[in-house]
């Protein structure tokens, strides 16, 4: 897998700065839609508004001018029957707010027929008016004149019929116009939502990267390994961490160093006086310097015993050192749990047949994935607790399977078995148990760490009958992991 890079001159200086910028980023295309989606309704909305008041003030005049020319013809009627002059001028008073009415209709934005209606409206006014005042009409053409101002009626009526058509057309262009914005803005959307999560994945790696380089290097600190120089790519601040993050690591090595180099001189300069002491008091309790008293032999006897159990804790202080150096790494290849354990087995089989201790292996083939040596360590540890806690006669059982995901080992034994008050703590370090589940204080918590860096666990399960019964499970495709 390639990992994804950003040279660090391109970072901000500081991590929430970097937020920020990977905030501004992922929001920027949900604005840019929004904003266009608002600009789109606002326009939408005015030009309904606009749509809406040209064609009601169209509507409302031409309703006008129909009152108007009913008007005029009603007067027209009356004047060609009763020939008063009064009504004439009533009919010029109408006939004003005519004018009016056509002009203020001439300046809306009306369509080719409607203008055309109008101008011919105004047209036959024009002419019908001046045939008005004619004095010397006959009757058909009194009658042919109030025909006249009847087609100017239906004139009329057209008009105001054609703007009810401009509303209605007025509400298609609406809708065709809200479906057009509706498209733009699903379109909008489709592109704008996987283009905010292209780009806050993209933020997502860039903040996660720094993140998870600082969880990488304080989980190989946690496990000791201080091989591996500490580099964070990402903002200054996190930079600067990395950069202590590695000052850290340079000194736990030099502590580390220094705490093997302890151990090693101090053990070594132990071991000459305490060689002197085994044997002086050897030499003592052979009564080279003469024979001695019952209380002397006793003491002696004391040194003698102290002197060896001060061997023994300098050696399992070696022990210890060694196995928390054997942690920091695994080594994983291919291996078979069956024959991890058959080679860890048979070194001890003369120790077993010394004692009359029967060791039964039934290693079915488990493949997996883990560093063999330290398993061979664990299963070396187990089996040399079982037989030593094995009475005389006594049984020693090592089996492995494959469980699900799991490589499984067990070592049973038919000794008394753990006491009660000592499970809890027998994979301690440094622990000794009461009695039968004494020894080094070592074996079971090196088996512990080693199975926990493959990801396993060990662990005392029930059995029937005496003895005890240890149980290793550790992943079939064991990945390293850091110890708890």
């Amino acid at each position: 897998m390639i990992a994804f890079e950003l040279p660090r001159a391109y970072y901000p200086r500081s991590f929430l700065k970097l937020l920020a910028i990977g905030f501004a980023l992922v929001l920027a295309p949900m604005v840019v839609a929004f904003v266009y989606a608002a600009f789109h309704v606002e326009t939408l909305s005015s030009q309904a508004r606009a749509a809406v008041d040209q064609a009601a003030e169209a509507a409302r005049e031409s309703r006008l001018l129909i009152e108007e020319v009913t008007s005029m013809e009603r007067l027209v009627r009356q004047y060609m029957i009763l020939g008063d002059a009064g009504l004439v001028a009533d009919y010029k008073t109408v006939r004003a707010r005519f004018k009016q009415t056509t002009s203020a209709l001439s300046l809306l934005p009306l369509d080719e027929g409607q203008l055309w209606e109008l101008n011919q409206v105004i047209d036959s006014e024009q002419r019908l008016f001046s045939r008005l005042g004619d004095q010397d009409l006959s009757t058909g053409a009194r009658d042919a004149l109030v025909q006249g101002y009847v087609h100017l009626a239906v004139r009329a009526r057209r008009v105001l019929d054609q703007s009810n058509e401009l509303i209605e057309r007025g509400i298609a262009r609406m809708r065709e116009t809200a479906a057009s914005a509706r498209k733009t803005l699903l379109v909008q959307l489709a592109v704008t939502l996987p283009l905010g999560i292209a780009v806050a994945a993209a933020i997502g790696l860039l903040i996660a990267r720094p993140i998870r380089q600082l969880d990488a290097a304080i989980r190989r600190l946690g496990q000791a390994e201080f091989s591996a120089g500490i580099k964070v790519d990402g903002p200054a601040d996190l930079a600067h961490l990395g950069e202590r993050l590695e000052w850290l690591r340079h000194r736990l090595a030099e502590t580390e160093e220094q705490k093997a180099l302890f151990i090693r001189h101090v053990s070594h300069e132990l071991k000459t006086p305490l060689t002197a002491l085994r044997e002086g008091t050897a030499l003592l309790a052979d009564g080279a310097s003469g024979p001695l008293t019952g209380p002397q032999q006793e003491i002696v006897s004391i040194l003698s015993r102290s002197a060896l159990e001060l061997g023994g804790m300098i050696e399992r202080l070696l022990d210890y050192q060694r196995a928390m150096a054997s942690l920091s790494s695994l080594d994983l290849v291919r291996a078979d749990f069956a024959e991890i354990a058959t080679r860890a087995v048979e070194p001890h089989r003369l120790q077993a047949a010394s004692r009359g201790v029967r060791v039964k292996l039934d290693a079915k083939p488990t493949p997996l994935v883990a560093d063999a040596e330290k398993l061979r360590v664990v299963v070396d540890n187990l089996v040399s607790n079982a037989i030593r806690f094995s009475p005389e006669g006594g049984t020693v059982s090592i089996s492995a399977r494959r469980e699900g995901s799991e490589a499984v080992l067990e070592v049973a034994d038919s000794g008394p078995g753990v006491a009660l008050e000592d499970r809890d703590r027998i994979f301690d370090w440094f622990f000794r148990g009461h009695g039968t589940a004494g020894g080094s204080g070592f074996g079971l918590a090196i088996a512990r760490e080693l199975v926990g860096a493959h990801g396993g666990r060990v662990e005392l399960v029930e059995k029937p009958g005496p003895g005890a019964r240890f149980r290793v499970s550790v992943p079939a495709s064991a990945k390293r992991r850091e110890r708890v």
